[in-house]
C-alpha cells in the first residue's frame, strides 16, 4: 500500500510541474507572436518610408536636370572703347628745317677728302700685283718638279726591286725595308702609294690584300 501511494503522489508532482511547463510555454508563445506582429508591422513601415525615398530622390533628380537645361548662359558684355583723339594745332606744321635767322650764314659740312698716295706708289702696288700670279705659278711648277722627280727616283727603285724579286708576292713594307725606307711611317707610306700608282698603270699587280707581285715579262 505504502508503494502504490508513493507512485501516485509521484504522479501528480509530475503532473503538476508540466502543467506549471505548459502555462510558460504558452506565455513564451504569446511574448513571440506580439514580438513577430511588431517585427511586421515594423517591416511595412520601412517598406513604405524606402519607397517614398525613392519617389522623392527620381523627383529631385528631374528637377535639377530641368532646372540645368533651363538655365540661360549670361552673355559676355562687351566694353565700348572710346579711342582718344589727340587735338591737332590749328596752325601750320613745319616741313623743313627751321629758318635761320636774318644775318645768320649757314655752314655746310662737306666730306672730308682722301688723301691721294703718290703716283709711284700706285704704280709699284700695280706692279707688285701682277707679280704675284707669276711668282705663284713658278713656286708651283718648282713644287711639281721636286715631286716629280722624287717619286721618279722611288719608283726606278721600286722598279729595279721588282726585276729582281722573280715574281714572287711582296709586301710594301718589305720593299720599304729593302729600299731603306722603313725608318717611319711616313717613308712607308710613301712606297704604298707608289706602290699603288703602279697597280693602277699596270706596270705591277696586286696579288692580294697588302700584296704586290711583278708583272711577267
Amino acid at each position: 500500500m505504502v508503494s502504490v501511494a508513493h507512485t501516485a503522489q509521484s504522479i501528480e508532482i509530475t503532473a503538476e510541474n508540466l502543467q506549471e511547463e505548459l502555462r510558460r510555454l504558452e506565455v513564451q508563445r504569446q511574448a513571440l507572436e506580439r514580438e513577430l506582429a511588431a517585427v511586421v508591422a515594423h517591416l511595412g513601415s520601412v517598406r513604405t518610408t524606402l519607397n517614398a525615398l525613392q519617389d522623392l530622390m527620381q523627383v529631385a533628380t528631374l528637377a535639377s536636370g530641368e532646372a540645368a537645361v533651363g538655365v540661360a548662359v549670361p552673355k559676355p558684355v562687351r566694353a565700348k572703347v572710346t579711342e582718344a583723339v589727340e587735338p591737332t594745332p590749328s596752325g601750320p606744321t613745319p616741313s623743313g628745317p627751321a629758318p635761320a635767322p636774318d644775318g645768320a650764314a649757314v655752314v655746310r659740312a662737306e666730306p672730308e677728302a682722301r688723301p691721294q698716295r703718290p703716283e709711284g706708289q700706285q704704280k709699284q702696288q700695280k706692279q707688285q700685283k701682277q707679280q704675284k700670279p707669276a711668282r705663284t705659278a713658278r713656286r708651283g711648277e718648282r713644287g711639281d718638279r721636286q715631286t716629280d722627280g722624287k717619286y721618279g727616283r722611288l719608283t726606278e727603285q721600286i722598279m729595279d726591286f721588282f726585276a729582281g724579286t722573280g715574281g714572287a708576292d711582296v709586301r710594301a713594307r718589305d720593299v720599304a725595308a729593302a729600299l731603306g725606307r722603313d725608318t717611319d711611317a711616313g717613308s712607308i707610306n710613301a712606297v704604298r702609294s707608289t706602290l699603288d700608282r703602279l697597280v693602277a698603270t699596270s706596270r705591277v699587280q696586286r696579288a692580294g690584300r697588302g700584296l704586290y707581285r711583278a708583272n711577267p715579262s
